[in-house]
C-alpha cells in the first residue's frame, strides 16, 4: 500500500464512531502513534486560536505522509473542521466536516480516536496562528496582503510549530514543515521533524532572531537553504 492509500485507509478509521460530548476544545498539540509495516507513524494535531493542522509522518526518519487543516469551531455540540488545505484529498478544500468529540483532562477524543496532549504548558511569546505579511528588501519592509488566496500560515502552540504554504482558490499545496521550537530572550530555534520538500532537512536545527513589534512577529536569520531572510508575520484573526 502506498502512503496515500495508507492515509485514506486511516481516514476511514478516524472518522467513524461516536463519543460523549464536551463544550469546548482546548488549544495545544495532541499526538498519537500507530504502526505500519514495522514503522511508527506519528499523527500530530495542532489547535491554536481558531485554526488547526493535522499531519502524519514516519517517526524514524520524518518522511512526510500528509497534512490538512484550516479553521475549527464548535456548534451545537459538534466540532467542525473547515478545510483550507488537504494533501490527500483536495476536494475537501472549502468544505466542512462535523465530528463528535470529548475533552477528558488533558486528552481529546474525536470520533473514538484518542489524542494525548503533549505541550509542556509553558507560555510562549509567539504562540498562535500567523500569516506572513511582509519581507525586508534592502532596508525596506515590503508588505503583503494576507487576504489573498495564496497563503503561508505558521501555527505555533507552546512547544511545536508548523508552516504551510497553499492556495485556497486553486487548492494547490506548495509545502510544509514542522517540529518543536523554543523562543526565549529574542532567540527562536526550530527543530525540524518533518519537511515535505526535502527529507534531508529532518533533524536540523535553525536559529533565528525574533521580536514582537506592534503585534507583528519579526523573524530574521537564514532559511533552511542558508539564504538570509527577514520576515514579518501577522497574527491571524480570520
Amino acid at each position: 500500500m502506498n502512503k496515500n492509500g495508507l492515509f485514506l485507509s486511516w481516514l476511514v478509521f478516524f472518522f467513524v464512531g461516536a463519543v460523549g460530548l464536551s463544550a469546548q476544545i482546548n488549544g495545544g498539540t495532541y499526538e498519537r502513534t500507530t504502526a505500519f509495516d514495522g514503522k511508527e507513524i506519528k499523527y500530530v494535531l495542532m489547535v491554536s486560536g481558531d485554526y488547526f493542522s493535522w499531519t502524519a509522518y514516519y517517526s524514524n526518519d520524518g518522511q512526510f505522509i500528509a497534512t490538512k487543516g484550516g479553521s475549527h469551531e464548535v456548534k451545537s455540540d459538534k466540532l467542525y473542521f473547515n478545510y483550507e488545505f488537504d494533501t490527500a484529498d483536495t476536494a475537501m478544500v472549502g468544505r466542512s466536516e462535523s465530528h463528535n468529540y470529548a475533552m477528558k483532562g488533558k486528552n481529546l477524543t474525536i470520533d473514538n480516536v484518542k489524542w494525548k496532549l503533549v505541550d509542556a504548558g509553558k507560555n510562549s511569546p509567539i504562540d498562535g496562528p500567523w500569516l506572513i505579511s511582509g519581507r525586508k528588501r534592502g532596508d525596506e519592509i515590503v508588505k503583503r496582503n494576507t487576504d489573498r488566496p495564496r497563503k503561508t500560515m505558521k501555527i505555533l502552540t507552546a512547544t511545536r510549530f508548523q508552516w504551510i504554504a497553499y492556495n485556497v482558490a486553486t487548492k494547490q499545496f506548495m509545502g510544509t514543515g514542522g517540529g518543536t521550537y523554543t523562543a526565549e530572550n529574542g532567540k527562536y530555534i526550530e527543530n525540524i521533524e518533518f519537511f515535505s520538500r526535502d527529507k534531508s532537512r529532518v533533524g536540523a536545527s535553525l536559529d533565528f532572531m525574533f521580536e514582537v513589534k506592534n503585534g507583528d512577529w519579526h523573524h530574521s536569520g537564514k532559511s533552511s537553504k542558508g539564504d538570509p531572510i527577514y520576515e514579518v508575520w501577522s497574527k491571524r484573526s480570520k
